[in-house]
């Protein structure tokens, strides 16, 4: 239906939908407009599809759950069979297309799924509309970012016209999208409109994004990170008033053209800054942090809007009265979008959030069409539980033992990880690291322990000092800067039996007891860099001793050095099962657990009862002989530390964790028993 009607001395079309399609709706801006339109027109049919990605939540639709005229569907844009079924099936006339990965941020260190959700997605789409023929307007919503930055000096923003000069993988996914959009309305005349947007804020945001960000973080109480020194200047618009804005587009919008929704009213983002710091009766001079800036961030968007206002929309909310009621929206739903730790960092990382957010329906499922298989969650024991693809993790230590076996047990698991390049003790390489990997948690399994044994440390003591007190304080410093866990792979041979803790007492060193071994320079380093770790709350220390692994073909394993000695001193110590235990630290990593923690199996075990093991399970023709320390010391160069430790505080998180022999035993000798 038509109507004609002048506007402002245009004559111009008022265009009437049955049945709309709207894409990523369940996302920030996509689900005001489609409340407000389900809101206001009871007689549109609102069908909205999301995939419900990391920055999507049901709950934004909370609002239209019980609207008749409203439907949901849980699917993906770039699934042509889906996307071609539901325009046939729901007989969609017109698409409202939102659907689109927006964080610039993620665009640097994650630019393909940029590719496939904005130009792969928006294509799918289009080729559906072309292939059924019943499509009467396709609005296409895109940013103000693929102008490029605007000179600081100008006085007339980008008008619709203007070139497209995107300056970040996001805004250039989002400008090929556009050159689709422009094709297919010329090649087959698909009435397409295109619209280009300034930031919009305003409830229901996922906190990723400045306003909400800053909100949430001042609510806790910590500071505000600005990005270099927060001269770059943007324009804020209110959500409601974008969502009249594609009210307005969606009705009077002409076909063919591109309309910016925008406001001439800029600020310099330091200045949000203070202001919200201001609200939450903060001092800016004390909670306002400058902190490494984007690889490159456009320092100007200004956008001409006159062309949508000759449409009669214009924006409505102040700012004051707009941030107003997005903080008082935060403080009423603090906890909307569940744990959003990953996203107040300085530079946030993609993260998915749990499934549990999302409202159901009467039948206590979300609806939906989509195919896509569902994650199945083994039902064997594991202390390595499902982790949110929102997981991350860079290692050091990619030729080390430990190292190499973290590694494994992420590609076993399905966890992202990419091994450090940089050396610990170059601050510089470290920052290049977590620019470029943006990772969640730092792991370090770098140290030295010296080759074949820690008598090397003794003869290379700078190179041992450089890597274990000041590599791993760099990086601990570095971690602390980028607000990221590190979990750090340290020792417990930094203890040796005293009368306090006597041999075959059962009376372990605990996680705060002081070290008081410092017989070999290996050990010396290793206490000095602990005691000073201590002052790092976002560190995890573990503290590993006499590691073995069920590989006994490594150099590096316990039971393969003490089996090809000519003899053995038989002494009980704890020791750690890296099989057990090392999938457990990736799970501390999870909870983010802090502080120092004894990270062995609970109890003591001796090399020959070890050996004994052995010759059960592996060589019954095995034989060995015992010497004395006395003896020991006078083929080696250091002296070795022998202790045992107490395991409780780990046994306590990890109650399923086994004494050191039944470990020994399910994880190492029975794997490896010869028949």
């Amino acid at each position: 239906m038509y109507i004609y009607v002048d506007v402002i001395g245009l004559k111009m079309a008022t265009y009437t939908p049955k049945n709309i399609l709207i894409t990523g709706a369940a996302g920030f801006i996509a689900s005001h407009v489609a409340n407000r339109l389900i809101r206001n027109y009871p007689g549109y049919k609102i069908v909205v599809l999301d995939k419900l990605d990391y920055c999507s939540n049901l709950k934004n639709l909370l609002p239209s759950q019980s609207s008749p005229n409203f439907k949901f569907v849980k699917g993906d844009i770039a699934s042509a069979d889906l996307v071609n079924y539901l325009l046939v099936a729901e007989s969609i006339d017109t698409i409202m297309h939102f659907a689109a990965q927006t964080h610039v941020d993620n665009s640097f260190g994650n630019s393909f799924e940029f590719t496939k959700n904005n130009i792969y997605g928006t294509h799918v789409l289009l080729e559906a509309c072309k292939v059924t023929g019943q499509i009467r307007r396709f609005i296409h919503v895109s940013t103000d970012e693929v102008y490029g930055e605007t000179d600081e000096d100008a006085v007339v923003g980008n008008h619709e016209a203007s070139q497209l000069l995107p300056t970040n993988p996001y805004s250039a996914t989002k400008a090929g999208a556009e050159m689709l959009v422009m094709a297919y309305g010329r090649s087959y005349g698909l009435p397409v409109i295109t619209t280009r947007g300034n930031n919009v804020y305003g409830p229901n945001q996922f906190p990723e994004k400045l306003i909400p960000k800053f909100i949430l973080l001042a609510m806790r109480g910590k500071t505000l990170p600005i990005h270099g020194d927060g001269s770059n200047v943007r324009s804020y618009l209110y959500c409601e008033d974008v969502a009249e804005a594609f009210e307005v587009i969606l009705h009077k919008g002409e076909v063919g053209h591109v309309y910016n929704v925008g406001t001439k009213k800029e600020r310099r983002v330091i200045d949000v800054a203070k202001d919200i710091c201001k609200l939450f009766s903060m001092d800016p001079e004390t909670n306002i942090q400058c902190v490494e800036n984007r690889p490159f961030n456009d320092q100007r968007y200004f956008l001409d809007d006159q062309k949508l206002k000759n449409l009669g929309w214009s924006e409505r909310t102040i700012w004051e009265e707009g941030l107003k009621k997005t903080i008082a929206w935060y403080t009423k739903n603090p906890e909307w979008w569940g744990d959003v730790a990953g996203a107040l960092l300085p530079h946030p990382r993609m993260l998915m959030m749990p499934g549990s957010r999302h409202f159901e329906s009467e039948d206590g499922k979300v609806p939906s069409v989509s195919n896509t298989p569902r994650m199945i969650v083994p039902t064997s024991k594991s202390f390595i539980s499902p982790l949110k693809p929102s997981f991350k993790f860079l290692i050091y230590g990619r030729t080390g033992w430990i190292g190499g076996i973290l590694g494994q047990l992420c590609e076993k698991h399905g966890i992202p990880f990419e091994y450090g390049r940089g050396r610990l003790e170059n601050r510089a390489s470290l920052m290049a690291d977590i620019q470029n990997i943006k990772p969640t948690h730092v792991f370090s399994a770098a140290g030295v322990t010296g080759r074949p044994n820690v008598d090397w440390c003794e003869s290379h003591k700078t190179k041992t000092i450089r890597t274990n007190v000041v590599g791993t304080l760099t990086l601990a410093d570095v971690c602390r800067q980028h607000e990221l866990l590190m979990m750090n792979f340290a020792t417990g041979c930094i203890f040796e039996y005293d009368a306090a803790h006597p041999q075959g007492s059962g009376i372990g060193f605990k996680e705060e007891d002081k070290p008081n071994f410092i017989g070999s320079f290996y050990s010396k380093t290793k206490a000095m860099v602990e005691e000073l770790l201590r002052e790092y709350d976002n560190v995890c220390t573990l503290r590993v001793q006499m590691p073995i692994s069920s590989d006994l073909n490594n150099p590096r394993n316990f039971i393969t050095k003490i089996s090809r000695y000519n003899k053995v001193v038989n002494i009980p110590n704890s020791m750690t099962i890296l099989d057990e235990l090392l999938p457990i630290s990736i799970e501390m990593a999870k909870r983010n657990l802090r502080g120092i923690w004894n990270f062995t199996n609970p109890g003591a075990v001796s090399h020959n009862e070890i050996l004994e093991m052995y010759k059960t399970y592996i060589d019954p023709n095995f034989q060995w002989t015992n010497f004395t320390l006395e003896e020991q010391a006078k083929v080696i160069v250091a002296p070795r530390s022998n202790n045992e430790m107490d395991a409780s505080k780990l046994k306590k998180e990890f109650p399923e964790l086994l004494p050191i022999k039944e470990s020994l035993i399910k994880y190492v000798f029975e794997p490896n028993k010869r028949t």
